[in-house]
């Protein structure tokens, strides 16, 4: 089966070519929520920092009925101390390290090293292994770049009172009868040199920005995604996102160019379920391989976490104006800094 652990955040990779066996989440569903939370943590981070990114390359706002299209891509950098998290033994009590390692890899780190994991179950008088996996290292060296990547599409329209309004929207969609998926984000931006008399005149413009972002993606897991000794009713996996932001942006507005710059905040909150009832049936054997019982267990929701990002944020930038036809880059400081380009094809 796919990796569960990668899967039940499907929209920051597609790399899911691993193998996990579910069995092993089930056996030590509290030990494994807090495993996979250090193990996905900066890469649910920097998707937060991403999806607050890309809002604006400008400060003036459209005239009435003006329009855009930008296409983008952000590309939030995981600082170094970030991509590996402090395996402390104290923290779990199923889950221990074989061959004494300290660390482990996130999802974000450069070593793509898999490290073994034993899984242990109090049974009776004493405690048994029941089973091994290898945790699975980091995905970077298998991206372009190393950073988390949000490629954003976005629309503005021009409303009265120098005000834009913007959408980002992906529909509900189905991949292979199991995945779903659906993104829907809106933000305003507002013109504040109309309230400076004269000063509109200049080529300096400044704004007002708020956006959010909506995301949910959903993975059913049924009977024929495990192993035989695992039952499964109403199972899925679930990822949502909420992400705003607010923004006070100004600009230089020429007719080549733009500089832009915006000092604001970004507050991002997600969670990561499995949902469903699963019963597991598994075999504890003594130090010499021999069956010594066989367990049946049953557990209801076993993974539930919760991720943030927040902070303040400050972006400088650049446009390149050919007519209708805009180039842009700019420059993020935050916790997570952010590199963004793209394309613009502006009307009035």
């Amino acid at each position: 089966m796919k990796n569960l652990v990668i899967l039940l955040i499907l929209l920051v990779s597609a790399q899911q070519s691993k193998s996990q066996e579910l069995e092993t989440i089930l056996l030590a569903a509290d030990d494994a929520s807090l495993v996979t939370q250090n193990y996905l943590n900066p890469a649910v981070k920097g998707l937060m920092y991403g999806m607050n990114g890309g809002w604006f390359t400008t400060a003036k706002t459209h005239k009435k009925f003006g329009f855009d299209l930008t296409i983008n891509l952000n590309a939030t950098f995981v600082p170094s101390k970030d991509q590996m998290f402090a395996f402390m033994p104290s923290d779990y009590t199923f889950l221990s390290l074989p061959n004494g390692e300290t660390e482990l890899n996130t999802l974000m780190s450069e070593n793509d090293s898999e490290t073994t994991i034993d899984v242990s179950i109090p049974y009776e008088n004493g405690t048994f292994k029941v089973t091994s996996f290898d945790m699975p290292g980091g995905i970077t060296n298998d991206l372009p770049i190393n950073a988390v990547p949000t490629p954003v599409v976005q629309l503005g329209f021009g409303l009265p009172f120098k005000t834009d309004i913007k959408a980002r929207f992906i529909p509900n969609l189905n991949f292979d009868d199991s995945v779903k998926t659906n993104l829907i984000g809106f933000g305003l931006q507002h013109d504040l040199m109309q309230y400076l008399g004269p000063l509109d005149k200049l080529p300096l413009n400044v704004s007002i920005l708020g956006a959010f972002t909506n995301m949910k993606v959903t993975y059913d897991i049924e009977d024929n995604d495990t192993e035989d000794e695992v039952a499964v009713n109403n199972g899925e996996a679930e990822f949502k996102m909420n992400t705003w932001t607010i923004q006070a942006i100004a600009s230089l507005d020429f007719k080549i160019i733009t500089l832009y710059g915006s000092v604001g905040y970004n507050n991002g909150k997600s969670t990561v379920k499995m949902k469903g009832d699963y019963t597991l049936t598994y075999d504890i054997e003594d130090s010499n391989g021999n069956v010594i019982g066989t367990v049946d267990e049953s557990i209801s929701d076993p993974i539930n976490l919760d991720f943030e990002a927040n902070g303040m944020r400050s972006t400088i930038g650049a446009r390149l104006n050919l007519g209708f036809f805009k180039i842009f880059a700019d420059y993020t400081l935050q916790k997570y800094n952010m590199a963004s380009a793209g394309i613009a094809f502006s009307f009035r």
